[in-house]
């Protein structure tokens, strides 16, 4: 593949060098880091801002906006940042609490009626710090294939949660739950009296000078110097269409630009305040940062770190004896992370064009062990290493399914037997119809998923999905005496970790 020509563009603060003298990894070997990095991760851009006593002290763009394209990354490209969203939705319910209009303590269903998950008592009982910290009872993930790019509205993405059912005890753990932070975004109309996007816009981007950040997934579109989104898929980088996510838009939807999100850094390690104004409460920010949810007590071999704990929208953690508030974004195309450290007065933001890359987190790790004067870790080797490993893999399991699916071997059953309407309690209902000698499966909520089943004998087909995010996966069906009775649905572990098992419904004449 041809690789991109670098222009590395930067913009530098003129700091005193008492007030912050910067690490020699920032000022003599960032560029030959990043630019070795983009080659071999095949990245085609990334932008990174580093904010420290006060300042912005580094906000650079590298390489290209969009694969074979021209147009350069630079400090004002426009990238999804996912998860880093959540931030901002649990500072707006903060800030919500400040001017006394709501509590985190307060039951969700005082200000939702109509939210309701799979146990009563939960029902009852959840608040919106729960909401806002991930310990609902669900697995990481669980329900994300229903929702993602899905054509459900916020309030049927609201139902459709409520439907799963929890596989921990409530409050017993902790479980990433983006249609959580949807059910949260929607208690700002409730409670605040205007859309969690338009609140965004005026109570947050407008006093940051956060000017080109756009709070909805659907903005990218008519935006420009905008990065476009690329997956590394079957050995090769491919563009994707930007994600349609506006029904988990405070879970992951926010787009901006590393100048801009320095300012969002700046104001969090100045706990609400932006160019000497309040303009955040102090103890709005202060709440977001106290940890909620245990993640993990594990000490890591690689990274000197002991715990991870979750707040409201960050992780926090310890790393080499510091205090890290911190959190990664990850939608179709584009990975993330933005950290800070309050006692530093530092903060770090990386953000990529490809979703199959681990390099933000190594930059981003670089960059805090350069300024904490860590021993050198060269964390894009190691990380380069494990990744190709996976990749290796993934391209053998994909070439040994192809190689199955290239035998054309005979279904166990007529291929009218799997022809049929299926359904699954939380997704909906999918349809398998024959069509010129194949099936074709198609869902309900994800009309452009439309694929063509391959067989793989017995009762096995291949499901390669035509968006490469959702992947390429074995689609089993149940036969009981002769009969179709169900299949299972798995999507790539970016989307969701587990299957759902569709039933087939009986036939009527």
């Amino acid at each position: 593949m041809k690789r991109p020509h670098l222009l590395l563009l930067a913009v530098f603060c003129q700091l005193p060098t008492a007030h912050c003298q910067l690490p020699h990894f920032l000022t003599d070997s960032l560029d030959a880091y990043v630019a070795r990095g983009l080659r071999e991760w095949q990245i085609p851009g990334c932008a990174v801002a580093v904010v420290k006593d006060g300042k912005i002290v580094l906000a650079k763009g590298f390489g290209l906006r969009e694969l074979g394209q021209p147009d350069r990354v630079d400090e004002n490209t426009l990238f999804l940042i996912g998860s880093n969203t959540k931030a901002f939705t649990a500072t707006a319910l903060a800030m919500l609490e400040a001017e006394g209009k709501l509590s985190l303590n307060d039951p969700v269903t005082k200000h939702l009626p109509e939210f309701k998950l799979h146990d009563a008592c939960a029902t009852g009982q959840a608040t919106l710090t729960d909401l806002l910290c991930h310990r609902l009872g669900l697995r990481t993930f669980q329900g994300d294939f229903t929702y993602w790019t899905s054509n459900l509205s916020r309030k049927q993405v609201m139902q459709k949660f409520g439907l799963n059912m929890p596989p921990y005890g409530f409050r017993t753990r902790y479980g990433y739950c983006n249609a959580g932070f949807l059910t949260a975004g929607e208690v700002v109309p409730v409670a605040g009296g205007t859309s969690w996007e338009a609140f965004i816009r005026e109570k947050i981007f407008k006093p940051l000078r956060m000017t080109r950040a756009l709070a909805l997934s659907a903005e990218m579109l008519a935006a420009e110097n905008k990065a476009a989104s690329h997956t590394w898929f079957d050995g090769k980088l491919v563009k994707l269409s930007y994600p349609t996510i506006d029904n988990l838009a405070p879970a992951g939807s926010i787009a901006a630009s590393a100048r801009e999100h320095a300012h969002w850094l700046l104001m969090q390690l100045d706990t609400g305040k932006f160019e000497g104004k309040q303009v955040i409460p102090k103890a709005a920010i202060l709440k977001t940062w106290m940890p909620q949810t245990i993640v993990n007590t594990n000490k890591s071999s690689l990274l000197p770190n002991q715990f991870g704990l979750y707040g409201l929208g960050w992780f926090v953690q310890d790393y080499a004896g510091r205090r890290v508030i911190t959190h990664d974004g990850g939608v179709d195309g584009f990975v993330t992370s933005t950290c800070f450290l309050p006692e530093e007065r530092l903060g770090v933001l990386v953000f990529t064009n490809t979703d199959a890359n681990a390099f933000y987190t190594a930059l981003r790790l670089q960059i805090l062990d350069a300024f904490l004067n860590q021993p050198y870790r060269n964390y894009h080797e190691i990380f380069l290493k494990n990744h190709r490993q996976e990749d290796r893999r993934e391209r053998e399991r994909l070439a040994a399914l192809r190689a199955e699916a290239a035998r054309k071997p005979t279904p166990a059953l007529p291929l009218a037997a799997y022809a049929g309407r299926y359904e699954n309690p939380v997704y909906g209902f999918t349809e398998i119809k024959p069509e010129n000698g194949a099936l074709v499966l198609q869902f309900e909520h994800h009309p452009t998923l439309r694929t063509v089943l391959q067989p793989l004998g017995e009762n096995r087909f291949l499901a390669a999905y035509p968006n490469p995010t959702m992947g390429t996966h074995p689609l089993p069906f149940k036969v009981e005496n002769g009969k179709v009775v169900s299949m299972d649905v798995k999507v790539n572990d970016f989307v969701e970790y587990g299957s759902y098992a569709f039933v087939k419904k009986a036939e009527t004449r």
